[in-house]
């Protein structure tokens, strides 16, 4: 597909003799949210670890904003993976550095700015996720629903193309889901990124956020489509799937 920011084509990768994804195939248009579920151990993160350039496939083709990624070297990577940002489930922050300096260092690391606009874009990237006079604070001192959205904003800092969103509501409690989702949304409607793509085992988090979900059943892509046609799919496997995810 021409427009397609993301896509896998009969990808196969395997850890210890354990075949996790088995030729699967995968597009992610443009300008759309994506979200990927599946059960525990079916192969989401890998998933997501394989187009953020982490991992290379053991077989298949991966191409990221028009670019084959398997024959990259290491440094031949860095320039593409400064056109997204990912949000790892943990916020994988500094620990030790505040607030303000773990969203300002994508900035430090690969754009030459006066400070003055690296802490203009700072704040702007805080209040824009909900987040206000926090810039001296620690990961240490905040819930785990603050640093999601610390993890957001600096995600987004280097204003990329797509953005790769791993769990972003696992291990919150509800009201603190429900914010990043109403987060999400927002940055969404707002055009924030042109491209998602979500791993999430959260049902009602996929409809809220997404123009396509994919269910990944047996390391392949079982059905993919908009939330309603995922929901009505005629597919046993499926079904049994998003039964579990609906109690």
């Amino acid at each position: 597909m021409a427009d397609a920011a993301v896509e896998l084509a009969g990808v196969w990768k395997g850890f210890d003799r354990q075949t996790v994804l088995r030729g699967l195939d995968l597009e992610v248009p443009r300008g759309t949210t994506l979200s990927v579920m599946g059960g525990s151990g079916s192969g989401k993160t890998v998933l997501l670890r394989l187009v953020a350039g982490l991992i290379k496939p053991d077989r298949g083709r991966v191409r990221l904003l028009g670019v084959e990624t398997v024959p990259l070297r290491e440094e031949a990577l860095l320039p593409l993976r400064q056109r997204m940002g990912v949000v790892f489930q943990g916020a994988a922050l500094f620990d030790s550095l505040s607030v303000y300096e773990n969203v300002a260092y994508p900035l430090r690391e690969h754009r030459l700015l006066p400070e003055g606009e690296v802490a203009a874009r700072v704040h702007r990237l805080l209040a824009r996720v909900g987040l206000h006079d926090v810039d001296t604070k620690l990961p240490a001192d905040l819930s785990g629903g603050m640093k999601k959205r610390v993890g957001i904003a600096r995600a987004l800092a280097l204003e990329p193309e797509l953005v790769l969103y791993d769990e972003p509501t696992a291990g919150l409690d509800p009201t603190n889901a429900h914010l990043i989702t109403q987060l999400i949304e927002a940055l969404r409607a707002e055009g924030g990124a042109e491209t998602a793509m979500v791993v999430t085992h959260d049902l009602e988090f996929a409809r809220a956020v997404s123009d396509l979900i994919a269910v990944l059943i047996d390391g392949r892509i079982a059905v993919v489509g908009p939330p309603a046609t995922v929901l009505s799919s005629p597919r046993e496997d499926v079904q049994a799937f998003l039964a579990g995810r609906s109690r």
